[in-house]
């Protein structure tokens, strides 16, 4: 059974890698706890979650406030990505499985409706479901706890990367999809390390433009009708 924790943190990641809630904008603990039907213990937990993630941060005086990443980050994901996924690539091709390749075929297909459609926010999805997908079928535990902190800042950063050509994309994935399933894991590897090397450039320039228009977490809510507290009450009190 799915706990409050859990939900909470899962909508607030939404929110976060959906671009919802902006980078650099305030969290306020009481407002949350409403929107969310929740009590401050369970809303905690999920921001501690959300800490982990590297999703939000504890600014002094402040509270709690999302996180924005540099240009210096998104070059460090690269840098980590870039290794790891084409690891798990030549991995999933020495080990693929009918399953495993289902569930590629699956993210890819839901890719494609999304793009047919014009559903960036989709298309920025499915595509994150499908490096998930590879790396569990590498079928290395260690790899897929080295992986999954990084999950919420790539989607992040696919949704920052929306003007990339989503076609290309696309068809990038169904060439990583076709070495693995034919077993070819240093071509595997290879594009993987291609695939994500292209977005490289264009990424850490999109980064730049959000850091440097980066919202002011007192601006951003300054005058903010408030409901559920006095107008003056204090953010979110750091979580833990």
């Amino acid at each position: 059974m799915t706990s409050l924790r859990d939900c909470a943190y899962a909508e607030l990641r939404r929110r976060i890698v959906d671009l919802v809630y902006a980078p650099g904008q305030r969290l306020f603990e009481r407002d949350l706890a409403t929107e969310l039907s929740l009590s401050r213990i369970p809303l905690r937990e999920a921001l501690q979650l959300l800490r982990n993630d590297g999703l939000v941060v504890c600014v002094p005086r402040q509270g709690v406030v999302v996180a924005h990443f540099t240009a210096d980050d998104v070059r460090d994901l690269f840098d980590v990505r870039e290794s790891l996924e084409s690891l798990a690539a030549r991995l999933a091709a020495a080990r693929a499985d009918e399953d495993g390749l289902a569930r590629l075929r699956a993210s890819m297909a839901a890719a494609r409706v999304a793009l047919v459609t014009g559903d960036d926010p989709g298309v920025a999805a499915a595509n994150a479901r499908f490096h998930r997908e590879l790396v569990a079928m590498a079928g290395n535990p260690l790899l897929s706890a080295m992986m999954r902190p990084l999950e919420a800042r790539t989607q992040w950063l696919f949704n920052l990367t929306r003007r990339r050509d989503l076609v290309q994309q696309c068809e990038e994935h169904q060439g990583l999809y076709e070495a693995v399933a034919a077993g070819a894991a240093e071509r595997a590897a290879a594009l993987a390390f291609a695939h994500v090397a292209s977005g490289r450039a264009e990424s850490v320039a999109l980064a730049a433009e959000w850091s440097a228009g980066v919202v002011d977490p007192v601006e951003a809510t300054r005058g903010r009708r408030r409901v559920t507290e006095p107008a003056g009450s204090t953010p979110a009190a750091p979580p833990g």
